[in-house]
């Protein structure tokens, strides 16, 4: 059995560790600075961190990446359209990689980055996904299209309901009031808001979430629900728009939330 907790990294970021306490060996995933890797490692002697996964480029994902693998020798794994350092093995959709035993799938999930990855885990039902879908959000579209960032979010959607979703920054509060504003009727979020509220006045982590919970409260994965496609009628004035149309919609007004 893997047993993954978070690792706090910078203001918000979680570095993802993935623990097989029989073989005494782990994972990381997104290891944008160095230090609380090391700091884990060095309170838990004996453990070797065989492994480095990588989602995408962006500097708080990869920043501690050279100084571990330097120190550890652990293989570097990462999008194979993006540039990652020390990365090892280049990643493309379709691949197949072993990780602690546990055969991942990668899909590439552009939109945020052009080369963004994300790790699968069918059996287990568990989802590395980065910072395409955040727990009540999505990415930015620092370099993708809203049409490339709808296609990898409907695809992580379709993924099985239980599947848990292990995005990379605490984003979840903030994501949700954004939600409300879009769906003050919707009562899951209500109920969710408020629990992530609580969690998060005593300190506790709000992740993973779940893709269930993700198509009930999420409106970035809700552009062809009723409900949103008439809030971005009555901001954007009445017309006809594409499911990709709303959400594009919906990714600007957050820009500026």
């Amino acid at each position: 059995m893997i047993k993954i907790d978070a690792l706090p990294a910078f203001t918000d970021n979680y570095i993802w560790l993935l623990q097989d306490a029989e073989q005494r060996r782990c994972a990381v995933v997104d290891p944008g600075d160095a230090a609380p890797v090391e700091a884990w490692l060095a309170a838990n002697p004996g453990w070797q961190l065989s492994d480095i996964l990588i989602t995408h480029h962006h500097f708080d994902h990869v920043g501690g990446v050279e100084r571990l693998k330097a120190v550890t020798g652990a293989r570097v794994l990462g999008p194979a359209n993006e540039k990652i350092p020390a990365r090892d093995l280049p990643l493309r959709d379709g691949d197949l990689v072993e990780i602690l035993g546990y055969s991942f799938d990668v899909v590439e999930v552009p939109g945020h980055t052009l080369g963004h990855i994300a790790y699968i885990q069918p059996e287990q039902h568990w989802l590395f996904c980065g910072d395409t879908l955040f727990a009540g959000g999505c990415g930015r579209l620092f370099e993708g299209t809203p049409e490339q960032m709808h296609a990898s979010l409907s695809r992580l959607a379709a993924l099985p309901e239980q599947t848990q979703v292990f995005c990379t920054h605490e984003y979840t509060l903030s994501n949700l009031r954004f939600a409300a504003a879009v769906e003050p009727e919707n009562p899951e979020i209500s109920q969710r808001v408020e629990q992530v509220s609580q969690w998060r006045e005593i300190g506790q982590i709000s992740l993973p979430s779940s893709i269930g919970l993700e198509r009930a409260t999420n409106p970035f994965l809700r552009s062809a629900e009723p409900s949103v496609i008439a809030c971005i009628a009555g901001r954007e004035g009445p017309a006809s728009r594409s499911p990709v149309e709303v959400f594009a919609a919906l990714r600007a007004w957050k820009d500026h939330f």
